[in-house]
């Protein structure tokens, strides 16, 4: 933590501040704010994917370059967003737009197989030890078919997820996402709630939800449903509600106790992979699960997915007996990018590049914390990183709900008023890339200080 001393934040200074930084944040993108209005002629809520309608509006983009990008009304920003960690290589890096140029000018898509899908599935074999891929196209479908996979292997049908992950938008793990208070149960047998209406209720009911970090539940929901589970679902890290990181011997201890009661553990490092060290979680806990789920960074950009796993595991495609397809999958642009990304751009000095830029933002964020004895926490890991605006340690979806959700949403404004974009939600996670500067941390950082002074005076 940053300092043992803290000191509440008036409630009421923290709304004056928003209500200011709204106003200069309207005030800046009417062009935004134009084609917003427009949109919602033609998209629900005016945007292609619902994440993207933020408040106060959302920022409409024009391009990017490097750490960089540009809104339709000529801002520009320190992109600590990049695509909800998509971005890892920044923008228009010249070695994918050579790559990308290159395969697109030899043809876009034949529905075939290419030879840089062996390239790029061996090097995500070597990186997260996993001896078998297949490809997809994006975190939903690659967390789909892990969990298709898991069922078939298995020959079980229920599931095992934590409360507050988001796995993407299927309806088998759309469930119990930051569920409502009312509606969420016990702390230690979490209700299964639906995301969202159109899921039907026998899907969620097949279902069960534990909360991270607590082995006694997870325990208990196997015990409930003996030889049922098909799998454990989890990610390593959870990001969902800012960063989270798994107790000492957690991640070990859910695959012992998932092979105790024949089901499998599968790790969605959608987030995780290649961002926080080159084998994801996976190496970093020294963790190897039955599963892997990838997507956004491994992509360099290009709409991506894999799904990795053991031999035995994987043999239920080999054997037809599980179908995983897909037009798209293993698409040449996709392969020629991620192959760029894996072999020469997330290289050793990519990661000691990331750990530099996370030394140089912890020690100042943690610095301003202790100056102005805020309440508050930096957790950075490689790539990813963020604040969390509570003194305590969150080991769960529960501690989470106990944020001031405000200061988060306050410090997102001040960030984009002052030329750095985050991803829009309370939840305060920031992606860097390879392309961002020393400067490019400190910004955030100078900006951080000013809305504490702010918050203080």
């Amino acid at each position: 933590m940053a300092t043992t001393t803290t000191r509440e934040v008036p409630t009421s200074r923290v709304a004056e501040l928003i209500a200011g930084e709204e106003e200069k944040f309207r005030r800046a993108r009417p062009r935004s704010k134009q084609l917003w209005t427009e949109a919602r002629e033609v998209m629900p809520r005016g945007v292609p994917s619902s994440f993207q309608d933020a408040a106060p509006q959302p920022i409409f983009m024009e391009r990017g370059n490097g750490s960089r990008v540009w809104d339709v009304d000529g801002n520009e920003y320190v992109d600590f967003h990049n695509g909800f960690g998509v971005m890892v290589v920044g923008h228009a890096h010249p070695k994918i737009v050579d790559a990308v140029t290159r395969q697109i000018a030899l043809g876009s898509h034949f529905a075939q197989p290419v030879e840089n899908s062996i390239i790029v599935a061996k090097e995500l074999a070597r990186r997260f030890h996993q001896p078998k891929w297949r490809f997809t196209n994006s975190g939903t479908e690659s967390t789909l078919d892990a969990v298709r996979i898991a069922r078939g292997f298995t020959g079980r049908e229920r599931l095992v997820k934590i409360e507050a992950s988001y796995h993407g938008h299927h309806d088998a793990l759309m469930v119990s996402v930051e569920p409502p208070p009312a509606l969420m149960g016990p702390a230690g047998a979490p209700a299964s709630v639906p995301q969202s209406e159109g899921i039907p209720s026998a899907i969620v009911e097949l279902t069960t939800v534990v909360p991270f970090n607590d082995l006694p539940a997870l325990e208990k929901a196997f015990a409930e449903h003996r030889d049922e589970v098909a799998a454990v679902i989890v990610e390593p890290v959870m990001m969902n509600v800012g960063i989270v990181l798994p107790d000492a011997g957690y991640l070990a201890a859910i695959k012992e106790m998932a092979h105790r009661h024949g089901a499998l553990l599968i790790f969605d490092e959608v987030k995780t992979g290649a961002t926080i060290s080159p084998g994801g979680a996976t190496e970093r806990f020294g963790v190897t699960p039955d599963l892997v789920a990838l997507a956004k960074a491994i992509g360099g950009g290009l709409p991506c997915g894999a799904v990795g796993g053991r031999d035995d595991v994987m043999a239920v495609i080999e054997d037809h007996r599980v179908a995983q397809m897909g037009t798209f999958n293993g698409n040449p642009l996709t392969m020629a990018a991620s192959r760029v990304t894996l072999l020469e751009i997330l290289d050793a000095a990519a990661y000691a590049h990331f750990d530099a830029l996370a030394e140089t933002l912890q020690g100042g964020l943690d610095a301003v914390i202790a100056e102005h004895e805020l309440p508050f926490h930096v957790i950075t890991l490689g790539a990813r990183g963020g604040i969390t605006y509570r003194s305590k340690r969150v080991r769960n979806y529960r501690d989470y709900l106990e944020i001031d959700k405000s200061l988060a949403y306050l410090s997102w404004l001040y960030q984009c008023n002052r030329g750095i974009v985050m991803a829009p939600g309370a939840e305060e996670n920031w992606t860097l890339s390879v392309q961002h500067s020393i400067d490019d941390v400190q910004r955030y950082v100078d900006n951080f200080a000013e809305m504490a002074k702010d918050l203080r005076s």
